[in-house]
């Protein structure tokens, strides 16, 4: 697929220079090691919050910089790792003397980096805790995998963090906040077409005309199983029954309706408006929903759905104020 770009080796610096530009007032991005973070002088006491991983998730993760959510997010290369000399740089620089908490996606080089971070700033005096987002449903957690991906269910964990974080409380309890939402968010995604890369036209899988795949990563990772494509109803039906087999018994949750990055805000709606029905079918109340693109792969033709049954304490976090370009919304 064709893109609009100056240079395949530039997309992810001036991707982020025109991220800088067009919120300026919100978030700056440090070049060298580069990392993204809160514009301004940091609250004194206040812990700060850091997620990364590898670009071409857009907005994931530097959209989400900003008050509320992230102080500061660690981009790598297009679907590979950060370093951990940008982590810890990002860290150095967001650290108000309350400590970091980091949060990340499961997958190897993300997990080894982070904690070479970790190992780097404790050397440093610089306090840090780490949350590991594993939400994927498609892939089993045993000993014989790498464990669950981090995909979509990111965005309430940033969000609830970032919320605990913004009241000035304790790294202990920011964490704290991070794991339960971690712990009951879950999602599963589906591609009706690969996405392709910045610095080739090949599609990064193979799926022909009227097929698709339930259980895609947001690498284009193989999923549970490929058929037919089938109208939107059955297909949401069939990924809430693998979502809802793990969910507990709290009948309250919250839906992330998200967009892998070509597919309309339409057919996105289409998808929510069936997921609210059956829902409300088998008894759940939607407390609060997202619809939209979050966490992307490129350009993939599909989209994921994410379910966290969510407690009060974790709802008041999730409805206080966030100002982000990716997401900013009063307190409701």
């Amino acid at each position: 697929m064709s893109k609009i770009i100056n240079d395949a080796e530039t997309v992810v610096i001036e991707s982020l220079r025109g991220l800088q530009h067009a919120h300026a007032s919100i978030l700056q991005v440090n070049e060298s090691p580069l990392f993204v973070r809160t514009a301004g002088k940091r609250p004194g006491g206040h812990v700060g919050v850091i997620s990364g991983g590898g670009s071409g998730h857009e907005p994931l993760h530097a959209g989400f910089v900003g008050l509320g959510m992230l102080a500061a997010a660690v981009p790598g290369p297009v679907f590979t790792s950060p370093g951990p000399n940008q982590i810890t740089a990002a860290a150095r620089s967001v650290d108000s003397g309350a400590g970091v908490l980091f949060l990340v996606k499961n997958y190897t080089g993300d997990i080894m980096n982070f904690e070479a971070a970790a190992e780097d700033l404790a050397a440093e005096g610089i306090r840090s805790a780490t949350v590991v987002i594993r939400d994927d449903v498609a892939i089993a957690d045993t000993e014989a995998t790498a464990g669950r991906r981090g995909v979509a269910g990111v965005v309430f964990v940033e969000k609830m963090a970032g919320a605990a974080a913004a009241r000035g409380n304790s790294l202990d309890l920011v964490a704290a906040v991070a794991q339960a939402a971690a712990d009951r968010v879950r999602t599963i995604g589906v591609a009706l077409a690969a996405g392709s890369l910045f610095h080739s036209p090949e599609p990064t899988f193979d799926l022909t005309e009227g097929e698709l795949e339930v259980g895609i990563g947001i690498h284009g990772e193989p999923g549970r199983w490929r058929g037919p494509l089938v109208p939107s109803r059955e297909l949401v039906e069939t990924m809430l029954d693998a979502v809802l087999a793990e969910i507990d018994d709290n009948k309250q949750v919250l839906v992330l309706v998200n967009g892998m990055g070509s597919t309309s805000l339409a057919e996105l709606h289409i998808v929510f408006n069936d997921a609210y029905e059956i829902l409300e079918h088998r008894g759940f109340e939607v407390r609060d929903a997202l619809v939209g693109d979050f966490v992307t792969s490129v350009d993939m033709a599909g989209f994921s759905i994410s379910i966290l049954g969510v407690t009060p304490e974790l709802e008041d976090f999730w409805r206080d104020p966030v100002d982000t370009p990716a997401l900013s919304r009063h307190r409701r």
